[in-house]
């Protein structure tokens, strides 16, 4: 089992910036890619980024060049640092682990960007 924790969300104002932070713990030698999804009210969950455990990432279109998906190894956590933020941007996000045992997710952070 891989369990995870996030943090780091909160209400911001247009154009500014959170960075999130996602810590693993458990079965963590099993992680392949660790990712950070997203969904807002009405619609589907849907993927922001995500970064393998050889360290390749990729983002949405929508948040390309204003996100960033990083790990720290040493401290089992990845991050999300987002700026530049929307009213768009507006959504739960969630902390997902993909293992060789299934999907693993954490319990959410809001993120409200007002405008």
């Amino acid at each position: 089992q891989v369990q995870l924790v996030e943090s780091g969300g909160g209400l911001v104002q247009a154009g500014g910036s959170l960075r999130l932070s996602c810590a693993a713990s458990g079965s963590i030698f099993s992680i392949k890619v660790m990712g950070w999804y997203r969904q807002a009210p009405g619609k589907q969950r849907e993927l922001v980024a995500a970064i393998t455990s050889g360290g390749s990432t990729n983002y949405a279109d929508s948040v390309k060049g204003r996100f960033t998906i990083s790990r720290d190894n040493a401290k089992n956590t990845v991050y999300l640092q987002m700026n530049s933020l929307k009213p768009e941007d507006t959504a739960v996000y969630y902390c997902n682990a993909r293992s060789i045992m299934g999907d693993f997710w954490g319990q959410g952070t809001q993120v409200t960007v007002s405008s």
